[in-house]
């Protein structure tokens, strides 16, 4: 049983990740004369035998000989393009696709006049739409019955972050600059992510560098650059370290404090219990030199005296 004749042909976008699919035409042929509806933000291809035979843009359009001239010719029909025919019919998603992500895969190595060698990393965006359908279509035709924006991040990813090391590289800038710089250096790169973009029928609307991260061992060595920048007073600083460092456990000035500490409250001991014993022996004496004047004005005996003399003695 012959199948039906496709007598319209429109799809709306399956799927908005989508750059290229192609219609389901479900091996029906194409009536001479049917319509063509493209919506806002496609175009159609028409395909015959594995050649591009014309684009058509936004609109309706009636599928006859004089609007598909080149797919006229390249059939050859010598009747005048009468009968139902077969093509194969591809549509192009021509919206802009934009925040599309872009990263270094491993780090890029660069020159610094102060630390040497340092690898960074960097992350950005780019905004692509595309402007050569025909361009376009006939670099992924052959290979994808569909084509998202996802499959072409991976191919443009590839050739962005060598050129990133390759741009960076000729700025021979400090690598402390380079994040302090991200827009200018993405403006640097874009004339030459622009040619590559444009062999696959590309618009590079928009390409930006989000971040520029630094090694760990970097991003210390900068920070503690920037606290000796920040102090005035170079004195005041001494003195703040090395209480810091005296709070900190484990460090040797904090237990040298916790020593001298120990140290100082000993000593402190011991001066105070000279102190008691030296109070206590003044004390003693007095009381010798009242014992004695009591004695001498007979108001003690002799063996009283004596008896009391030895018990003060006893406590010096």
């Amino acid at each position: 049983m012959k199948l039906p004749f496709i007598e319209i042909i429109e799809a709306t976008t399956p799927d908005p990740n989508l750059l290229m699919w192609k219609y389901e035409d479900e091996d029906k042929e194409i009536k001479n004369g049917a319509k063509l509806i493209v919506r806002e933000s496609q175009v159609a291809i028409f395909l015959n035998d594995g050649q591009l035979a014309d684009v058509f843009k936004p609109g309706l359009h009636a599928l006859s000989t004089e609007n598909i001239p080149i797919l006229s010719s390249l059939r050859g029909w010598k009747y005048g393009f009468n009968s139902p025919y077969k093509a194969d019919v591809y549509f192009v998603n021509t919206r802009q696709f934009v925040n599309n992500k872009w990263g270094t895969p491993s780090p890029i190595l660069m020159r610094d006049p102060e630390l040497g060698q340092v690898r960074v990393r960097a992350f950005g965006t780019f905004d692509i739409q595309i402007n050569d359908f025909a361009r376009f279509f006939t670099q992924y035709a052959a290979s994808y019955n569909t084509f998202t924006i996802f499959e072409l991040q991976h191919e443009l990813r590839d050739f962005i972050a060598p050129k990133f090391g390759e741009v960076l590289a000729q700025q021979n800038w400090a690598v402390i600059d380079v994040a302090g710089n991200a827009s200018e250096l993405g403006k640097k790169i874009e004339p030459f992510l622009k040619p590559y973009f444009d062999q696959f029928g590309i618009e590079l609307i928009s390409f930006t560098i989000t971040s520029v991260t630094l090694p760990d061992s970097v991003l210390v060595h900068y920070d503690k650059i920037t606290n000796m920048n920040m102090v005035a007073d170079m004195d005041k600083f001494t003195k703040f370290n090395t209480a810091s460092a005296i709070g900190e456990k484990g460090t040797a000035l904090n237990d040298a404090a916790q020593n001298a500490v120990a140290m100082g409250m000993l000593m402190n001991q011991v001066q105070q219990q000279s102190h008691q014993q030296s109070h206590a022996n003044d004390d003693v004496t007095a009381k010798l030199q009242k014992l004695k004047i009591l004695f001498e004005n007979e108001l003690i005996d002799e063996a009283e005296y004596k008896a009391k003399k030895a018990d003060l003695i006893a406590q010096l």
